[in-house]
């Protein structure tokens, strides 16, 4: 199909992911991406040239890496190309 894009997920799924136009990005994070090692994910995404969102508000900080310790899951947001947010996720936080 013309301006789509098929995600292949592990173990046999799939996402089917549609174009709008006139598209306004999501201000929230849309879509979460487990991961078995978050730093490791975000050392081999940093290396291919993924930027990760690096917050550093009073009560909300992530480390140099843009990774989020602060007490709950271990998370890193990143932004599509559309500008959505994105995320990876370590297993069983999610």
């Amino acid at each position: 199909m013309s301006g789509t894009l098929r995600l292949h997920i592990a173990g046999g799924g799939k996402v089917l992911i549609y174009v709008k136009p006139n598209h306004n990005p999501a201000t929230f994070t849309i879509l979460n991406f487990p991961v078995k090692n978050v730093e490791a994910a975000v050392a081999e995404l940093t290396a291919k040239g993924v930027r990760f969102k690096i917050y550093d508000e009073p009560n909300f900080k992530t480390n140099e890496n843009g990774i989020f310790l602060g007490g709950g899951p271990k998370i890193a947001w990143f932004k599509d190309p559309a500008g959505n947010f994105l995320s990876i996720i370590e297993e069983g936080e999610a």
